[in-house]
């Protein structure tokens, strides 16, 4: 039997809610009979991978090592999974290298099975944390069948602050957070965007996250969420304008406005 996270309510009341009681409820979670048991074999038998081929080809330890990364809806795209793996990063055409996600490259990166690398699988400290990485998306998913709007937001807080330390230039950050489906669903939620957005030309919503960016907390660098209280600030506002969002969804434009000046917000 599987532990399922408690969301009791959505917003930021069932945020902070999740933030006191993470900790624990993770631990249920992972310590539940289903999870532990697969935790315990892919690391009992991860260390006998030695191709990508291995690897693919046991669907248990794969669905693990891609759901580790949040790619686990590749895991019946065993050929693309296969490539990205045997191809490696070394080579400029790798795949991985080419794919404008770079959750792929990671992914290949941590497991280290293309040419001239040397396999990660029997290095127990990095697979334990793999399963780890694991755990805690699967415990993100699960959260998401309470509230999906929550599961947004306790996926932003790591994954917006990655992207926000990483290298390379500020647009090339910003283009792998609109790869990143919930983190663009957040920033556009936050920002005040229309859904219509995302029809625009890519450089043209760049020019207009950056905008709107600048105008709402006085920069467009992403940088500035390696600052954990910044992080927090922008999860509030997207969570307060989704709750918004689901309020005008079901109720009148009247009845929204005095539900808001009676302060529900």
């Amino acid at each position: 039997m599987t532990f399922q996270p408690v969301v009791p309510t959505g917003g930021i009341v069932g945020w902070r809610f999740l933030q006191r009681t993470y900790d624990a409820q993770l631990q249920s979670f992972s310590n539940s009979s289903i999870n532990e048991r697969e935790t315990t074999y892919f690391l009992k038998n991860i260390g006998n991978v030695r191709s990508a081929e291995d690897l693919v080809a046991d669907r248990r330890l794969l669905q693990i090592a891609l759901g580790a990364f949040g790619l686990e809806d590749d895991l019946n795209n065993r050929f693309f999974i296969q490539k990205i793996l045997s191809d490696g990063t070394q080579a400029e055409d790798a795949l991985a290298n080419r794919l404008a996600d770079n959750r792929y490259r990671d992914f290949a990166k941590a497991f280290g099975l293309g040419p001239g690398e040397i396999p990660k699988t029997g290095l127990v400290s990095a697979m334990e944390k793999i399963a780890e990485d694991n755990m805690a998306a699967r415990f993100e998913i699960s959260v998401g069948e309470s509230d999906e709007s929550v599961r947004i937001a306790l996926f932003t807080q790591h994954a917006l602050r990655e992207i926000a330390q990483q290298g390379g230039s500020e647009n090339r950050k910003w283009f792998d957070l609109m790869g990143l489906p919930p983190l663009r669903n957040m920033m556009e939620t936050a920002l005040g965007l229309p859904r219509s957005f995302a029809q625009l030309d890519l450089d043209k919503q760049l020019e207009v996250f950056k905008d709107r960016l600048q105008r709402a907390t006085g920069s467009s660098n992403l940088a500035q969420f390696t600052d954990i209280e910044a992080v927090e600030i922008l999860t509030d506002t997207y969570l307060a304008r989704s709750q918004i969002a689901q309020f005008q969804s079901v109720t009148s434009p009247a009845q929204t406005a005095l539900i808001l000046l009676g302060g529900g917000f």
